[in-house]
């Protein structure tokens, strides 16, 4: 079996054995449902209903505001409550369409075609436009711009990103045993878009049984191949999937399309098979609820709107009340301080720990051993950068490729001193764009 890698990375304690074996469990709401009209990159979407509206499953709530931008579904029936500022996981406070659901989930009807060939490239990218699609996998990039390059005839590779490299995550890995046909339809789908195209499903060496299922299913594709990518932390993340999978290397300035390459992750493509065949906008998404302060960690089928609290009960509860609480994953999820926040289109897990092992650690001086430098896939000096990022030098920050960070955590990870490193970085990555717009 051929390896795909890259250089760098590091192998942290993946802990998937919690919920793995466990099938996906489909999960119906209970209270009251948040829709924040900010839930991907781009311009956040308009309400285009008001308070004391009846809408049903399926009906938009809420419209995209420009090319870069999605519109939103409700997710039950029920009645628009109103339109109020609400906390989301990354802290921020956000206007969000609050749904009192009626329990009756009626729905609307959807427009299903039989075959691809039926519809064109046009509606094909319109249906996923029109679905609200977009990146599932943590920065909710809008998918109809990404399918939509200025070139696509130089588009060589479509992956779909199947590694789940992030420890404790296992959602990604259940959907393709579970439903692998939706993902290989769905990335047929995305392949009509680009005639010069082939299909890669990209998965990690460690989910064999994937691995030989997917090949199973698409021994008669002639323009899909599956390939096996070497367990390493962080082999999703996009810059070095592009490179394990093709050879070909991208920088911070550059998008997969200069490469030749387009990349969805798993749900993000299954959403498109839903959007394009099934004519279904995106309302739904695969949560892991994790951890070893949660009674039965598993997988669930979440509705979008749906709180927090309302999947930790479903999991069974705290066996003891958690010191950390993270949405995602350990390596790049952010901290909660309030599970009364909603499920949105970019939630992939609630991880819970009894012990903050990073609180108690104390940093100490940086000790120059070289250990950040070794594991960084980004080939930069994590060390130096946080030096310039501690004293604001933002010059020398960008002058030593700053940039091209991707804030995967490996370099904290490693450090024998205990350094924040990441985290500074990622606080003078944004004052540089910060500085950059305003330019």
């Amino acid at each position: 079996m051929a390896k795909f890698t890259f250089v760098g990375g590091i192998h942290p304690y993946d802990g998937k054995d919690l919920s793995k074996d466990k099938p996906i469990k489909e999960i119906l709401p209970k209270g009251d449902l948040y829709y924040p009209l900010s839930q991907h990159i781009g311009a956040p979407a308009t309400a285009i209903v008001a308070k004391g509206d009846h809408v049903l499953t399926g009906q938009k709530i809420a419209d995209a505001t420009g090319f870069v931008s999605a519109p939103i579904y409700a997710t039950v029936s029920g009645t628009v409550k109103g339109i109020e500022p609400h906390r989301i996981a990354v802290g921020d406070t956000v206007n969000c369409i609050v749904i009192q659901n009626d329990g009756l989930y009626e729905e609307v009807n959807y427009e299903a075609i039989e075959n691809l060939s039926d519809i064109s490239k046009e509606e094909i990218l319109n249906r996923i436009r029109e679905a609200g699609v977009v990146g599932m996998g943590g920065a909710g990039f809008p998918t109809h711009v990404k399918l939509s390059p200025k070139e696509p005839d130089k588009i060589e590779y479509v992956i779909v990103n199947c590694a789940e490299c992030e420890p404790y995550l296992t959602s990604d890995y259940r959907r393709m045993l579970e439903e692998p046909e939706k993902l290989i339809q769905g990335l047929k789908a995305s392949l009509r878009l680009f005639d010069n195209a082939k299909g890669v499903l990209a998965v990690e060496d460690n989910k064999p049984d994937c691995i030989a299922l997917l090949k199973k299913l698409t021994k008669e594709e002639p323009d899909i191949s599956v390939a096996a990518l070497k367990t390493k932390y962080p082999q999703g993340s996009e810059r070095q999937l592009i490179y394990a999978v093709t050879g070909r290397a991208i920088n911070s300035t550059m998008l997969p399309a200069d490469a030749g390459c387009v990349v969805n992750n798993v749900d993000t493509v299954v959403a498109i098979y839903n959007a394009v065949m099934l004519g279904r906008p995106l309302m739904q998404r695969i949560v892991t609820v994790t951890g070893d302060a949660i009674n039965d960690p598993r997988n669930f089928a979440v509705r979008v709107g749906t709180i927090y609290e309302e999947l930790i009960e479903e999991a069974g509860g705290f066996k003891t009340e958690p010191e950390k609480i993270v949405s995602g994953g350990p390596m790049m999820g952010f901290a909660l301080f309030d599970t009364n926040v909603p499920v949105t289109k970019t939630s992939s897990a609630l991880l819970c720990m009894t012990k903050d092992e990073v609180a108690a650690y104390e940093p100490s001086a940086c000790i120059n051993c070289g250990m950040c430098v070794e594991a960084c896939p980004g080939r930069i000096i994590p060390s130096r950068l946080a030096d310039y990022a501690e004293h604001g030098d933002m010059e020398q920050f960008e002058a030593h490729n700053g940039m091209e960070c991707c804030e995967c955590g490996c370099c904290s990870f490693v450090c024998p001193a205990k350094r924040q490193l990441t985290q500074s970085i990622k606080s003078m990555r944004k004052m540089v764009l910060a500085e950059r717009k305003k330019k």
